[in-house]
């Protein structure tokens, strides 16, 4: 990684990386009597452990201009292990917080170890550590394959995936600390959001300049995705998050929103954010993947692009759905519902899209478990678009809103969509990576394919059966018009189902943890010729 770095790169790492080591002992100092001191040390050692590795190696010699003739793999490749590595931390946490809702006595006599600081830790593991480390890596490797153009530069594609990695370790400290603003999705304060602008324009400027100097003049349907889930995160990043800080000592912040219109901008952002980030992003994924695997082209080349514009369009108006029954207008709340039905059209292209690629190819479906992820993660696509549609009618919402129905539906999406269209990907992707013939242990890929299916239905139908049970009994009267049943009666009818998804939870946990033994030993293993990789080589060739 370091090695690769001509001396002007050094001396740009060297000053990023000390400035960085410098603003962090700022906060460090100005903060020492609040908890954004804390976040300055961590800030300051990274910057500064990154600076002294820097110059340890100014010495080193030039790197041959043949570099330049090579795909730029590195940062993929650590962004793969990255992506594994919160990907186990976040589920590990995820099966705590379901094990608490089951037997809440599972706990410690701590505040960092209670559910409300937990839970933030979980959701933004696996969303952002899991999720955004998948996203980040495969783009890297999406973007030259498909322009036949290398990387811009070797100090933006480092910037971008350990600063997204640093704000990561900040947000998850900061929600054990108890630091958020306090919002629906638990965001971090306005200094890590600050910091996160910085690395995501990073970001977008990579795929900008990398296009520029594509060898391919055609764009390919994926990029759009990509650089659809870039653009729109960051402008949903940046107005949900405006505030003014107290100081800059200070991890405290006020929102400029407030009110029906906070909870109206929330929600713009929370369920585009389940558009942008957990959809389009990983519709790229699929869109190359998918088809490579399958050694079939796509389907329809022109349906890819209608959905595109479809989802990109009606998705910006379906977060009202989430406020039904609010002080919210009611024609907004109209209007978000209208769209969510809609939506299930473009999301709809997409799925039937991915399936009927597989025309031609369901043998090697059947035989080959890494496609079956991908498959599956299709299926599931489709299932999860029909399922929100539906939920967000008001009469549907009415019942479904504020139960389990919705942790059901949203880990349909989670685990049964991103997470599996993710590890396919990333089992296709690492004996290329690697050079390498296979990957360390088939059957273990097989494995955790059965563990991962098997945790997502049992979870989801746990809470499917949990959140309808709950919807019934909290709108069931007595004659005399009072209700049937308190909330405590309803949670102890939970109690069998939070244990089901506790352990739904754990199959899906175990699985991930085969893939990273999977992924580690392959990664061990002794590497091949290049002309001995079955799958795309990082040459720049013409045709991929």
């Amino acid at each position: 990684m370091i090695a690769d770095l001509t001396r002007a790169e050094r001396l740009w790492a060297m000053l990023i990386l000390g400035g960085l080591g410098i603003v962090g002992l700022a906060m460090a100092i100005a903060g020492r009597n609040d908890l954004i001191g804390i976040h300055g040390w961590i800030v300051a050692a990274a910057g500064l452990i990154g600076f002294f590795a820097v110059m340890s190696n100014k010495d080193a010699p030039e790197p041959s201009d043949e570099r330049l003739n090579e795909y730029y793999d590195a940062p993929t490749r650590v962004g793969i292990v990255l992506t594994l590595i919160w990907g186990v931390i976040g589920m590990g946490v995820g099966f705590w917080v379901a094990s608490l809702l089951a037997w809440p006595e599972m706990t410690f006599d701590a505040a960092w170890a209670s559910f409300g600081r937990l839970r933030p830790v979980h959701t933004s593991g696996v969303i952002f550590g899991f999720g955004g480390n998948a996203l980040i890596a495969t783009s890297f490797h999406v973007l030259q394959r498909t322009t036949r153009a290398r990387l811009p530069d070797q100090i933006s594609p480092w910037f971008v995936l350990l600063g997204y990695n640093l704000f990561c370790v900040i947000a998850a400290s900061g929600y054990l600390m108890g630091l958020t603003q306090s919002k629906e999705y638990a965001e971090p304060e306005w200094y890590a959001d600050i910091w996160l602008v910085i690395v995501w324009v990073t970001y977008f400027a990579i795929y900008m300049r990398t296009l520029a100097r594509r060898k391919e003049p055609h764009i390919y349907v994926a990029n759009w995705y990509y650089m659809a889930f870039i653009l729109v995160v960051a402008m949903l990043h940046i107005v949900n998050n405006l505030a003014v800080p107290v100081s800059f000592g200070s991890a405290k912040s006020y929102s400029l929103f407030s009110g029906v219109q906070d909870a109206m901008t929330q929600w713009w952002y929370g369920h585009n954010a389940v558009a942008f980030f957990l959809t389009a992003g990983f519709l790229g994924m699929m869109y190359y993947y998918l088809p490579k695997r399958a050694g079939r082209p796509i389907y329809s080349y022109r349906l890819s692009i209608i959905s595109f514009w479809g989802i990109t369009f009606m998705y910006m108006w379906a977060g009202s759905h989430h406020l039904h029954y609010t002080a919210l207008p009611h024609w907004v709340q109209t209007l978000g519902m209208a769209f969510s039905v809609v939506l299930l059209v473009p999301s709809w292209a997409s799925a039937g899209n991915a399936l009927m690629t597989l025309n031609g190819a369901w043998h090697k479906v059947r035989d080959d478990a890494v496609l079956r992820f991908m498959t599956l993660a299709a299926i599931f696509y489709g299932i999860t678009t029909f399922e929100g549609s539906f939920m967000a009618i008001r009469a549907v919402n009415s019942l479904s809103h504020y139960t389990d129905w919705t942790v059901g539906h949203v880990h349909a999406g989670a685990l049964g969509w991103v997470a599996m269209i993710t590890f396919g990907s990333i089992y296709a992707l690492v004996p290329t990576m690697w050079k390498k013939p296979a990957m360390y242990s088939n059957k273990l890929v097989e494995v955790h394919f059965w563990l991962a299916l098997s945790g997502t239905i049992v979870y989801v139908f746990a809470m499917w059966n949990s959140g309808v049970i709950q919807g019934l009994m909290w709108r069931t009267y007595t004659e005399s018009g009072t209700l049937s049943y308190s909330f405590v009666d309803s949670l102890v009818e939970m109690h069998p189902y939070y244990i089901a998804r506790a352990f739904g939870g754990l199959l899906f946990l175990l699985g991930a943890s085969v893939a990273l033994y999977n992924v580690w030993m392959t990664i061990r293993m002794p590497a091949t010729a290049p002309d001995e990789v079955a799958l795309d080589t990082p040459a720049l060739q013409a045709g991929e």
